[in-house]
């Protein structure tokens, strides 16, 4: 890893921020230059979510990839994002679950499931995206058009499809 590409040496158990335009990807670093994340599997080979094109599927696989593979040509940096908030689980369990995940088609939805989701819940073993919770606050505070120009990353269809889709799974997990 070239030593100008982040602002700390990122340790086993850390969460990786990408910035990828209007969005950023996340990952969790498990050692020896690898990180953790999701992807659609239609999404070129290590690129990860630097495309919009997750805002269009309902399943991503998790992979287990170089770290400079999947950062590109972005920046990236080291962030544990929810530990004032939240105590990290143990970093042994961490790595455990990560590399467990590796290779497994989950279910996505850019409200409630994403890859911020899947890494906080990895790391403090509670899933939150504060890049989703940012949007919605704003949307409140602003509304109207301001609102439609913030969540325009991922267009007003895609978000009320990922509300919709996560509606239709809930209702499939209740009803047997």
């Amino acid at each position: 890893m070239d030593p100008t590409l982040y602002d700390k040496k990122p340790e086993p158990g850390d969460l990786i921020e990408f910035f990828r335009g209007m969005y950023q990807h996340w990952a969790v670093y498990i050692g020896d230059g690898f990180v953790i994340h999701f992807a659609p599997d239609s999404e070129v080979q290590g690129v990860g979510n630097s495309g919009l094109m997750s805002v269009r599927h309902n399943k991503v696989r998790v992979k287990k990839e170089k770290l400079s593979v999947v950062v590109g040509s972005d920046k990236w940096r080291v962030n544990n994002i929810l530990d004032k908030k939240f105590d990290a689980r143990p970093v042994d369990l961490i790595l455990k679950d990560a590399r467990r995940m590796v290779g497994a088609e989950l279910h996505y939805n850019i409200a409630t499931k994403n890859c911020e989701h899947f890494v906080t819940d990895l790391r403090y073993g509670k899933p939150e995206s504060r890049q989703v919770c940012q949007a919605v606050d704003a949307c409140l505070v602003l509304g109207g058009a301001a609102a439609i120009a913030l969540v325009g990353f991922c267009g007003i269809r895609a978000l009320a499809k990922a509300f919709r889709d996560e509606e239709k799974e809930k209702e499939k997990e209740y009803h047997y």
